[in-house]
C-alpha cells in the first residue's frame, strides 16, 4: 500500500468518529479534520421535523464538507498527514434516506458537480456495529440537537451505509466491529488498530473480535 497520507474515518452517528481520528492523529502525527455539526443551524430542527428541514440541513452540510474537503486538497499532502472524521460521500448517503425524490434529483445535480473536485483518501476506515449499538451510544452522550432521533432512523442509516460499503472500492478499505473495541479508554485496542492499518495489504479487510 502506498503510503498513508489522507485517511477517512467513516460510521452511523454515534461510532466514535472523531474520537478516533483524534486518538489516531497522534500515532501519525497528522492534522484532523472534523465534521461541523454544530454550526449546521437547520440540525436540531431537522431531528424535530425532517420531512421539513431535510433538504436545507442537507445542503448547508454538503457545502460544509466541500469546503472543508477542498481545503484539503490545496494541502501539500506529500509534506502532511491528514485524518478526516469522514468521507464526503457519505453527504450523499444521509441525502439518500433524508430527501424526497424530487429534492434527492436536484441535491444530486449539485452533488455531481462538486464532487469531481473532492480527494480521494488513501485509506476508509468504517466503523461497523448494530442499530441497537450506535442508538444506545446516541442516548448515553446525549447531545441537545440528537434526543429527537428515532431507532428507526438509525437502522435506515446503518443499512444505507452498508449497501455503500458493499460496493465502495474507491480506497482501500478496513471495516471494524467496533462492538469488541474501546479506542477512548484501552490503548491496547488502539495500537491493535494502528498495527493493522500500516500493514494493511489487501484492498478490503474486516476486524472484529470477541465481545
Amino acid at each position: 500500500m502506498k503510503e498513508l497520507r489522507f485517511i477517512a474515518i467513516e460510521g452511523v452517528i454515534g461510532a466514535g468518529k472523531t474520537s478516533l481520528a483524534k486518538i489516531l492523529s497522534g500515532k501519525f502525527h497528522a492534522g484532523v479534520i472534523a465534521e461541523e455539526f454544530e454550526e449546521n443551524p437547520f440540525l436540531s430542527k431537522f431531528y424535530s421535523d425532517r420531512s421539513k428541514y431535510a433538504f436545507q440541513t442537507q445542503i448547508y452540510f454538503l457545502m460544509s464538507r466541500y469546503r472543508q474537503q477542498r481545503e484539503i486538497a490545496q494541502i501539500d499532502l506529500f509534506h502532511s498527514h491528514i485524518i478526516a472524521d469522514y468521507l464526503f460521500a457519505k453527504d450523499r448517503i444521509f441525502a439518500e434516506v433524508n430527501l424526497n425524490e424530487d429534492e434527492f434529483a436536484l441535491y444530486d445535480k449539485i452533488y455531481s458537480m462538486l464532487v469531481k473536485d473532492i480527494p480521494t483518501p488513501d485509506l476508509v476506515i468504517y466503523l461497523q456495529a448494530n442499530p441497537e449499538f450506535f442508538y444506545r451510544r446516541i442516548k448515553q452522550r446525549d447531545r441537545g440537537y440528537e434526543r429527537e432521533i428515532e431507532f428507526e432512523y438509525i437502522d435506515d442509516l446503518c443499512e444505507a451505509y452498508n449497501t455503500f460499503f458493499f460496493h465502495y472500492y474507491a480506497s482501500p478499505l478496513l471495516i471494524i466491529d467496533i462492538r469488541g473495541f474501546d479506542f477512548l479508554l484501552n490503548s491496547k485496542d488502539v495500537d491493535l488498530l494502528y498495527n493493522e492499518i500500516i500493514n494493511l495489504k489487501e484492498s478490503r479487510k474486516i476486524i472484529s473480535k470477541q465481545w
